[in-house]
């Protein structure tokens, strides 16, 4: 697959195991700016991700699509004479398949800082575009998150519409809340306790002799 942006020589393609230094580097970066590194560190082991990389790379499901900078457009170019300026990993939601409607997904579109406003995040949307009609699907869906400003904007800017509101948990709260509503109601998390307010003390009145 590849693809050339109108605003730029950006061009698209496939992802290949080697890729996956410059992959990482780009989910670290866009996990950082999404302020969930508590959440997900993307410091996983290298053996564990190359093999993790290669299933998904081998997923029937699933594509990785680069946007990539040619070597003489590249101030610093990489071994196979390009760099990697961003990454989009495409997805066939199951639900609206079985529904008849396929529609494809657009997970973790991130564009290195650096590249930013130069074409790539278009080239890799026109990438998605392109996947879609292969598969025949007639929406494309994208998960952005709702405190990502500029993200919001780019995918507005593209005709994409608000749909829904994905939450995360880790594993463990999870666990704990499910045993709770096992036993009989599940506790509201502290940080959704509205504050109180302070009582505003009442000196005594005091008469004048």
């Amino acid at each position: 697959m590849s693809g050339t942006g109108q605003r730029s020589r950006v061009v698209t393609r496939t992802a290949r195991p080697d890729d996956l230094p410059a992959v990482l580097a780009l989910v670290r970066q866009h996990r950082a700016e999404a302020h969930a590194e508590g959440v997900l560190t993307g410091q996983t082991p290298g053996a564990a991700a190359a093999a993790g990389f290669r299933r998904l790379l081998a997923d029937p499901a699933h594509r990785v699509v680069l946007a990539v900078l040619p070597g003489a457009n590249a101030a610093t170019a990489s071994s196979a004479g390009e760099v990697v300026v961003g990454l989009a990993v495409l997805g066939l939601d199951p639900l609206s398949a079985v529904l008849g409607v396929p529609q494809v997904t657009v997970d973790n579109l991130v564009v290195h800082r650096e590249h930013r406003r130069r074409g790539a995040g278009a080239a890799l949307l026109a990438a998605s575009a392109a996947h879609a009609a292969e598969v025949g699907a007639e929406h494309v869906v994208a998960a952005v998150g709702g405190h990502e400003a500029e993200r919001q904007r780019f995918f507005a800017r593209m005709g994409f519409a608000p749909l829904t509101t994905r939450r995360i948990v880790p594993r463990e709260t999870l666990a704990r809340s499910l045993a709770a509503w096992q036993r009989g109601g599940v506790p509201v998390p502290r940080r959704a306790l509205p504050r109180r307010r302070p009582v505003p003390r009442v000196l005594p009145v005091v008469a004048e002799a």
